[in-house]
């Protein structure tokens, strides 16, 4: 081989390695960020709490999304029950079914800010955040609740605008440790999931309001028994997070 002939090799060679760690760093960048983006436990800005660390035995239920047709039935439900919830409502929902918002809160439950449209709220501008929760935050207070609104980022997803947004305004995002549904259909295996996962401070997830989540409804009065004979005592998030 002629040293010219070496040089291009070695030219090529080197291009191939410049290539492969290009691509190496854009795949570890990808994965770092799809980490951060979906992490239950961690945000690059401001406060994120998955569950309060606590040794006293309360509990926060949680419901997604709505509200819907659902809601009237839900709301029995948590009445039997005996037990407060926080909604983690849509602001488009709100606006289209104001009097099951209002009925959320005359039934002495919290409503959470959930995002106008509940998209996932990542690789989106600040403008398009701020928006998504303000008026959120605006259908909210206008069914009549006046306490303090806390927030959940639609499928748990955050990266760059939505926790620097919530950071500047003082804002927590809240996640959740327990979310027995994701795993089961069965409403069985919902309350065994939820029983044997709770911890104290622990937050529960339960998605049960539309029609095709009619097994975590039911489940819900399982739940609720079963931790109680554990000892535990359900509070809002917001009473949750003063702890």
């Amino acid at each position: 081989m002629t040293p010219r002939a070496r040089v291009k090799t070695s030219i090529v060679v080197l291009v191939l390695i410049v290539l492969v760690l290009i691509v190496l760093v854009l795949i570890v960048a990808a994965f770092a960020t799809y980490r951060v983006m979906d992490s239950r436990t961690y945000q690059l800005f401001g406060t994120l709490v998955d569950r309060v660390d606590t040794e006293e035995k309360v509990v926060a239920l949680t419901l997604d999304d709505g509200p819907s047709a659902t809601t009237p039935e839900v709301l029995q439900v948590l009445a039997d029950a005996d037990v407060p919830a926080t909604f983690y409502v849509t602001g488009r929902e709100m606006t289209e079914r104001p009097e099951l918002g209002r009925a959320i809160v005359e039934s002495g439950h919290e409503l959470g800010n959930h995002t106008e449209t509940h998209r996932r709220m990542v690789f989106v501008g600040g403008d398009t955040v701020a928006q998504e929760i303000e008026s959120t935050d605006t259908a909210i207070r206008a069914a009549g609740y006046d306490g303090e609104i806390s927030f959940r980022p639609p499928y748990g997803k955050k990266l760059l605008a939505l926790p620097r947004y919530l950071d500047s305004h003082d804002r927590t995002t809240v996640m959740w440790d327990v979310e027995p549904d994701s795993a089961s259909s069965d409403t069985d295996e919902i309350v065994r999931i939820a029983l044997d996962e709770t911890r104290p401070g622990s937050i529960i997830l339960l998605h049960v309001m539309y029609p095709s989540r009619a097994s975590s409804l039911e489940a819900i009065p399982g739940i609720v028994d079963g931790l109680r004979a554990e000892g535990y005592r359900f509070v809002t998030v917001s009473e949750l997070l003063g702890r």
